[in-house]
């Protein structure tokens, strides 16, 4: 699902919501999320799950090329850890649609 898929199934399912409103109302909580992260708090929503920053350590890579060390500085990265409601609902429905594709 692209922002613009969810943008038009928010404004689809709310008919009181033009498609602007919609837009603006996608923005306004991936950009408060965003913040967030870069603020260094984590992101809880119950029944869907957290986003959190984890630190990457730097380390030595390879260039591929020519096969030259490389060191890679320290990043910190989001990451995404599903609630058990949302683990235990794709886990049903993907059961339930190969089950169907048989």
């Amino acid at each position: 699902m692209t922002r613009s898929d969810l943008v038009e199934e928010l404004a689809s399912r709310f008919s009181q919501l033009t498609h602007r409103d919609a837009e603006y109302a996608v923005k306004t909580i991936l950009d408060a999320m965003s913040e967030a992260l870069v603020r260094g708090h984590r992101i809880e929503i119950r029944g869907f799950g957290s986003f959190s920053i984890n630190r990457r350590p730097p380390r030595v890579g390879r260039n591929p090329r020519s096969g030259e060390s490389v060191q890679i500085p320290e990043k910190r990265v989001p990451h995404f850890k599903p609630g058990k409601a949302l683990r235990e609902a794709v886990d049903q429905r993907t059961a339930e649609m190969d089950a169907g594709a048989r």
